[in-house]
Parts: structure tokens; sequence; C-alpha cells
């Protein structure tokens, strides 16, 4: 560096982060603005109201649709009852939604960033809000460079009041989720609720304040991990948000009526950084903020409309498309290639899995737990007794009679707790939607006793629907 400009740099910093510029998202029409409002509506209804939802299961169950019931240990989406033991139910389920978002990223980019996600959607919200009580983006830009004054104040404690209602809603609906609907309301507003059901209340709501009210694009470009690595599952095929070159450049201003001879469609008006809520500009190229919502393009359409141009200078296509385009040549969009074959592969697969397993599930299981302190007991008569712990689920609303048999030793005696003065064989009586908890012991005869410990199997049936379940075990007995 020369002398000159070592000198005009001295005593300057560089500075690690750029300057935050707050956008200010104008509105527009077109389809993906349709689009974005019809997505909000149905994603918002269906969360504020589906705990609303009744389904019956009988007496004694809960009527709610949609439930996770952690008291009971039960999850409850309308006819499918999940139990603790059948967790593995939501790994299928995190699989089916991770292969669906990398086969939607695939095909159509980030359309879950851009329409669905629950950061999108309630900023999205606070936006409508936003604009709704400040005024238009001129109007939101001119009050907060303004001094402050009572006018200003009021529209703000205002605003956020709103704010704080949408946010409380959010929180309440959440909680909803996990206690009957209709109750925790009354309990909530009479001060009865639990205080996990405050906790979780006020977590839900600080938090949609601050991500939708506050953090916004913020959270997208800087928090959220998959705007890291969606673009690892784009590929010239994926359809994203383009702009046309070719097209537009070289741009510069222009009055409606002007000629386009020699020079490009863009008339750098900046409509389309004005309704990006990210505020980027996307003539510069695809970019990490990008959340392929639309809204330039509904704005540059908006804009080629008033110059009688045709639509398309921003779109919604593909890089191999854009590529034919330029070239003059007609393109041919390609939906089927590997990529697209193996995701949906993959989920035709885990989806089948699911269902099938769902469908054929058993509704009686057992868990069998051996006593370890001791292993056995001598008896007096020179036989050997095992202590077990029976628990069998059932997983049905009727009540269930169970015996059981053993395979694997010769048992002379068998004895239940709590069924010491029961004449017959033992029986295991097990209610509606419940566990039965059972200690069990088994006793071999002298001449029968096995060296060591030996595998048993323990087969339970239901006596009046045939309905079996089966454990392994041990049966343990002196090594000499």
């Amino acid at each position: 560096m020369t002398q000159p400009a070592q000198a005009k740099n001295k005593g300057k910093q560089s500075k690690l982060y750029a300057t935050y510029v707050k956008p200010y998202p104008r509105n527009v029409k077109g389809i993906f603005r349709t689009a974005k409002w019809v997505t909000l509506i149905v994603l918002l209804g269906i969360y504020y109201l589906a705990p609303f939802l009744r389904w019956n299961r009988g007496p004694g169950a809960p009527d709610q649709a949609i439930l996770i019931d952690m008291p009971a240990r039960r999850a409850y989406f309308f006819f499918i009852e999940i139990w603790p033991q059948e967790i593995y139910y939501l790994t299928g389920l995190l699989i089916i939604a991770a292969v669906v978002l990398f086969a939607a990223t695939s095909l159509f980019g980030r359309v879950w960033c851009g329409f669905a996600c629950f950061q999108t959607v309630w900023t999205d919200l606070f936006l409508w809000v936003e604009a709704l009580v400040e005024g238009e983006r001129t109007k939101r830009m001119q009050l907060d460079k303004g001094p402050w004054s009572m006018r200003k104040l009021g529209i703000k404690l205002f605003k956020h009041f709103l704010f704080l209602i949408i946010s409380v809603l959010t929180g309440g609906a959440w909680v909803m989720y996990f206690n009957d609907a209709t109750t925790v309301i009354g309990e909530i507003f009479r001060g009865d609720a639990g205080s996990g059901t405050y906790l979780f209340l006020f977590l839900l709501t600080a938090t949609t304040y601050v991500m939708a009210g506050w953090a916004r694009e913020q959270a997208c470009i800087y928090m959220c991990p998959y705007a890291r690595f969606q673009g690892a599952m784009l590929d010239d095929e994926s359809l994203i948000i383009t702009y046309e070159p070719w097209r537009g450049e070289p741009r510069g201003p222009a009055r409606p009526g002007e000629s386009f001879e020699g020079r490009g469609h863009c008339v750098a008006c900046n409509a389309c950084v004005q309704a990006c809520p990210t505020g980027i500009d996307i003539r510069e190229g695809s970019q990490l903020a990008c959340l392929n919502c639309g809204l330039c393009v509904d704005a540059c359409n908006e804009v080629m409309d008033r110059f009688k141009l045709p639509h398309g200078l921003i779109t919604y296509d593909s890089i191999a498309n854009q590529k034919s385009r330029a070239q003059g040549q007609k393109p041919h969009p390609q939906l089927l290639r590997p990529r697209t074959l193996i995701y949906c592969a993959v989920l035709i697969i885990v989806s089948s899995i699911m269902v099938y397993s769902l469908s054929t599930r058993d509704r009686l299981k057992l868990n069998v737990i051996h006593e370890r302190a001791p292993l056995f007991s001598r008896m007096s008569d020179g036989g050997v007794r095992n202590g077990y712990t029976f628990k069998i689920l059932n997983m049905v609303r009727v009540p269930r009679e169970i015996v059981f048999e053993i395979d694997g030793v010769k048992v002379s005696k068998t004895s239940i707790i709590g069924q010491e003065d029961i004449d017959g064989p033992p029986m295991l009586p097990v209610k509606p939607d419940q566990v039965g908890d059972y200690r069990v012991f088994l006793s071999v005869a002298r001449g029968d006793v096995p060296k060591g410990s030996v595998p048993i199997t323990i087969t339970i049936r239901d006596k009046l629907t045939g309905d079996t379940a089966q454990a392994s075990d041990i049966f343990a007995g002196p090594e000499e």
C-alpha cells in the first residue's frame, strides 16, 4: 500500500459485521401473494382450530381428536392411538417429513421457506398487522425515521399490543394440544392451570413475539440451518426465483410509452427489492436470503404491465430453462430425474412400512422383568423358585382376561401376588387401555431344576379373542 493510501486509511477500523438495514416490504398483488394468503389462512386455521375437533373413542377416553396426553402417556390422532412403547412411529414421521422436504426442495426450491414455514407464516401475519396499524411502506419508513411523539408512541404501543395478543393466542393453542382444549382455557383464566401449562404458555408467547415481531427475516438468514444446506438439494432443474439478465440488461430508468429498442426491460425501479421480505436484490443472482416466496415476481409483473411488456423478467423457473430461453430455445422441464426418483422411492418405502406397521400392530403386548436379587430361591423341598414382574399392555378399550403358558422349563407351581386364595389356573385381568402389573413366582420341582440359567418363553393369551403375545427371559438355577 502506498504512503498516501496508508495515511488515508489510518485510524479507520474495518467492520466485522455489516450494518443492519431493516426491510420495509411493500404490499403487492399477484399469484404468489394470493398463494401466500391462502396458505397462511389454511395453516393458521388448522393450528388454532384443530384442538377443538372431537373424536369419540368410547367411555372414559379423551374425545379430543388431536391430543398428546402426557400424564396418561398417550398420543391421539383421530383414530390412531400411540403408546410410549410405539415412539418409533415418531421416528418414521420425522423421516417422512425430511424426505418430503428434500423432494420438495429438489423440485420447487425453497417452497417450504417461502410459504409453509412457521416463521414465514407468523411473520407474514405480523407484517400484515404492522401495515394495518402503521400504513404502507412509505408511511412506516417515515414513522420510524421521525422523532418520537405521543402519536408515534401510541401507534407503536397499539401495534405491539396486537402482536402480544397474537402471541398469547399462539402459545395458548400450543398448550391445548397437550390438554383438553375447552378445559384448559377455563383453568388458565381462573388461575387453576398447572405451573407447566403457564410455563409453556409464556415460552411460546415470548418466542412468537420475539421471532415474528422482532427477529423476522434475521431468523431465516442467520438462525435457520436449512438455508445453509438447502443448496446441496438443488440442481439446474430445480425451480427457483430467477432474474433474466439476457432480457433485463442493460437496465435503466424509463417512462411508459418509451421505446425499449437497444436496451433491457428492467427499468431499475427497485420494486422487486421493495417487495422482498428479506430486502435482497434478486437481480444479483440466487442468494442464501432468498425464501422463494415469489413476491418480487408479483412486483415485477405489475411494473411490466405498466410498460406493456411481457411477464417473466423475474420468474419462478429453473436455471436450465433460463439458459434455453437465453439461447432462443424452448425449455423442457424435467421433474423426473435421478434425484427426485430416489426421494420418491424412499418416501414410498418408508410410508408403506408405516402404514403396514400401523394397520397390523399388536394390541396386546407383554414385558417381563426378572427379579435380580436374588436370581432364584432354594425351596425347602429342594425345588427352585424365580420371581418375575409381568407388565401386560391392553391397548384396546375393552377388559381382558389373560392366561399364560411357560415354555422352556417344567413349572410345578405358579404363584401370583394378590391371588393366593384363588383356585384353578392363574388368571390375569387387565382393565381397558391400561397396563396390568403382576408379580409372578414360578417354581420348579427338585428333579426338574436346570443347571444354571436356561431360556424360557412366556406366552399370554386373551381368553375371549385369542390374541396372544410373547416375551423371552431366563429361569435361573444353581450351577451345581
